[in-house]
């Protein structure tokens, strides 16, 4: 799930128009050393701190269908985490540094979700709403000072980004449906079958379910045969 987060987050920075001015969107950690070999303009979307939102845990599940309609699956609820990152922008001048992280506050700002044309993988299966804050970070996470602490590096301009991503459940495969009706074996025997005696349609018989069958609907090996309606007597007639 983070990374496919990660592939969201850069194509919507791409989309703002760094991609098309060779800017460069990285996830790495900005530490001094990376900092030092940097050497084109680049935007760096760091994570730092990921952490479960109890407070959105459900209890329900999902169903999973195959291509003919039949279940399939069963799927335990989505599990929702915050993602926070810390965004900065690398320049040859603090001016274009400036420059770079007004654009991408600009992108951040305009959506409070991640478009759904750009989520891949669990996110797009899910369908649901990845969303995003960009003005800020989550109550709990480190503070940007500590993070560059951390980091060895120098305190930089940066901005806060908070992601609400759901992690998809564990999928539980189902029994097939079934598709004929019991089998009654009929006939005496005083052992196990032996590994070289076969069913015969004459020693083995299934079960048969005579009733209407309600419009729509199939019973076992498919549409149940329908009762014959007792004919309806007129009206004097005696009967038999």
């Amino acid at each position: 799930m983070i990374h496919e987060v990660d592939e969201g987050l850069r194509q919507l920075l791409a989309e703002s128009g760094l991609e098309a001015s060779g800017v460069e969107v990285v996830f790495d950690a900005p530490t001094r050393d990376w900092a030092a070999r940097r050497s084109a303009p680049t935007v760096c979307v760091f994570l730092y701190d990921v952490r479960e939102d109890h407070t959105r845990r459900a209890s329900g599940g999902g169903e999973v269908y195959d291509a003919d309609g039949f279940l399939a699956a069963r799927r335990a609820p989505a599990r929702w985490f915050e993602l926070t990152y810390l965004v900065t922008a690398w320049a040859s001048r603090p001016q274009d540094e400036h420059r770079l992280l007004s654009q991408v506050l600009a992108c951040l700002v305009s959506t409070d979700s991640l478009p759904p044309r750009l989520l891949t993988g669990s996110l797009a299966e899910l369908g649901l709403i990845v969303g995003m804050d960009g003005g800020g970070t989550g109550l709990d996470a480190p503070a940007a000072s500590d993070v560059w602490s951390a980091l060895g590096g120098e305190l930089k301009p940066s901005l806060g980004l908070r992601v609400r991503a759901p992690l998809a459940g564990a999928t539980t495969a189902v029994a097939p449906p079934v598709t004929e009706g019991l089998a009654v074996r009929s006939g005496q025997r005083t052992g196990p079958p032996g590994p070289d005696e076969r069913e015969t349609p004459e020693a083995l018989r299934r079960l048969r379910y005579v009733e209407v069958a309600e419009p729509g609907r199939e019973g076992f090996g498919g549409t149940r045969e329908r009762a014959q309606a007792p004919a309806r007597r007129r009206r004097g007639e005696r009967q038999p």
